[in-house]
């Protein structure tokens, strides 16, 4: 069966996060959303953890709440340390397999500073050496690095990351099966990197809050959840497809200077020599230049792919109104009950949709979107074609 997973998300206790997370909204809001199976985020926080405990069973590796909906342990660890003359800041996705395993990554995490400030703790430690201490751990631990390519923290990012998994997981990099393409790049641009032929490819949401869980997923083909099958899937790259964000639409796609309002693609920032035009100081270097600075000649093939704008998105641009107003949440409650998630949504005819919305929303939802692209933090901007 094809499974929508989101495994990368975060609990309140993880900085600029919504403090109005649970266990029971993260629940609902998944089934709104159309996803199967979500992380649970920062298992590695002593409170959520224990609060983790309380609200879930453990069913072979999974967990699940009274009603079923099924949960894996998961955590994103901030790891910043120096390495051949340079500060890496590179963040990891990490899945568990139980409770009593996510206690004893608690237990080495601890020997190296502190778990309980934040969510997502930053640590000294190196890529390597948390491959080879959490599978000393477990076997079954999955580490995937997250938003591979975002410039400030990241494997791959301009400002403090590698030029390759190798260069970054040393001896370990076996060990790396996947890596997360974050928002602002897709399959296809990934697809330019030789060496990442024979990684899976997948997408998760980093969601903040609630209401952004699956604004990226993968769908594994899974015959029985359990933790075992999911973490074959990952290392044997049963993808079906991923959900994408528009690459464009992420916060760092192109390169750029917020502060002078100065966008720039790949090719006028190389023209410039990456300085901003106005100020003459360097830009942030995006992903999409990034991209490009490691790519071969020949592209691979990839998985199947579709980029989606989330719902609540659209009902805001489409008929000009915030996403937080009472006619915004009116429009969305309804789609979400006639149609039963979000995913399916975005599946329904233009026809089936202007029976229940109006039609610059309907619209909207079936129309191609031409983009301003994103850049130095600053999410890109939709105009429905």
């Amino acid at each position: 069966m094809n499974l929508i997973c989101d495994l990368h998300i975060h609990s309140r206790f993880a900085n600029a996060c919504s403090k109005s997370i649970t266990v029971a909204s993260l629940a609902r809001a998944a089934k709104e959303k159309g996803v199967d199976l979500l992380g649970t985020g920062d298992f590695q926080h002593p409170r959520w953890l224990c609060e983790l405990e309380r609200a879930l069973c453990e069913d072979e590796g999974i967990l699940r709440t009274e009603e079923g909906f099924p949960f894996v342990l998961q955590t994103e660890l901030s790891l910043v340390y120096k390495k051949r003359g340079k500060c890496r800041r590179v963040h990891n996705v990490v899945l568990a397999s139980s409770f009593d395993v996510a206690k004893q990554v608690q237990e080495y995490l601890k020997s190296k500073g502190r778990i309980d400030y934040d969510g997502r703790p930053i640590l000294k430690i190196h890529c390597d050496e948390l491959v080879e201490e959490l599978r000393s751990i477990s076997r079954d631990i999955e580490i995937i690095p997250a938003h591979a390519w975002t410039p400030w923290y990241s494997v791959f990012g301009s400002k403090s990351g590698f030029d390759s998994l190798k260069e970054a997981f040393e001896d370990q990099e076996r060990h790396i099966h996947a890596i997360e393409t974050g928002l602002s790049s897709d399959p296809e641009m990934n697809s330019k990197i030789g060496f990442l032929k024979g990684k899976a490819l997948v997408s998760s949401s980093d969601a903040h809050s609630a209401k952004n869980i699956g604004r990226e997923a993968t769908v594994f083909d899974i015959k029985k959840l359990t933790y075992k099958s999911l973490i074959r899937a990952i290392r044997n790259d049963r993808i079906v497809e991923t959900i994408e964000y528009h690459p464009e639409s992420g916060k760092y796609h192109f390169d750029g200077h917020r502060a002078c309002n100065v966008r720039l693609s790949p090719k006028e920032s190389k023209r410039l020599g990456g300085k901003c035009p106005k100020c003459k100081r360097g830009v942030t270097v995006g992903v999409a230049s990034r991209v490009e600075e490691l790519s071969c000649r020949e592209k691979w093939k990839t998985k199947h792919f579709k980029h989606i704008i989330p719902l609540r998105e659209i009902i805001s641009k489409s008929l000009c109104i915030g996403e937080e107003t009472k006619t915004a949440k009116m429009h969305y409650e309804k789609l979400i009950a006639r149609f039963g998630s979000e995913f399916a949504v975005h599946k329904a005819s233009r026809e089936e949709l202007l029976k229940y919305a109006p039609k610059p929303l309907a619209n909207a939802i079936k129309s191609k979107v031409k983009w301003s692209p994103g850049y130095d933090g600053r999410y890109g901007e939709p105009k429905f074609q």
